[in-house]
């Protein structure tokens, strides 16, 4: 998927979420984040081309083991931890990343060490990402107007 199709995703789960949330003003980011940081495995990426991520890249390799919900767990679990009130819009940004790449050609392995690999037919960038990503923004809009009417929140 393409990074406005995860940020999508990532902005209807965090506006979904927000009536639950006592910490509004990170949730929103964190989670928007956390959409595309899987991605920082890959070169290709606007979060990979940064020069943080390049050691990242040396470890991992793309859709390898940051594409794995054992990799979103670990890190979730390592949040709870030291910084709770990150944990749950992490684990909610990143593990909707994945979510979304197993639908594509490409695919993930999502419980990493098993072999097991989850795809679909969606190709990134094709039609039907972009089609994800117009339905996904109205999903957005809808939440946003129903958010200002005082219908959720």
């Amino acid at each position: 998927m393409l990074k406005k199709t995860h940020l999508a995703i990532g902005l209807a789960v965090a506006l979904f979420f927000m009536p639950y949330v006592n910490h509004e003003a990170i949730f929103i980011p964190v989670i928007l984040i956390t959409s595309i940081l899987p991605d920082a495995d890959s070169g290709m990426s606007s979060m990979g081309r940064k020069k943080i991520f390049k050691p990242v890249q040396m470890v991992f390799k793309h859709r390898g083991f940051l594409h794995t919900y054992t990799a979103c767990i670990a890190m979730s679990i390592l949040l709870a931890f030291f910084y709770p009130v990150f944990a749950l819009p992490f684990f909610l940004g990143y593990s909707f990343h994945l979510f979304a790449d197993s639908f594509t050609v490409r695919g993930i392995k999502p419980f990493w060490p098993l072999k097991y690999v989850s795809k679909g037919m969606v190709s990134t960038g094709g039609k039907v990402d972009r089609m994800i990503f117009m339905a996904f923004m109205g999903v957005n809009i809808i939440l946003i107007i129903l958010f200002i009417m005082g219908v959720l929140g």
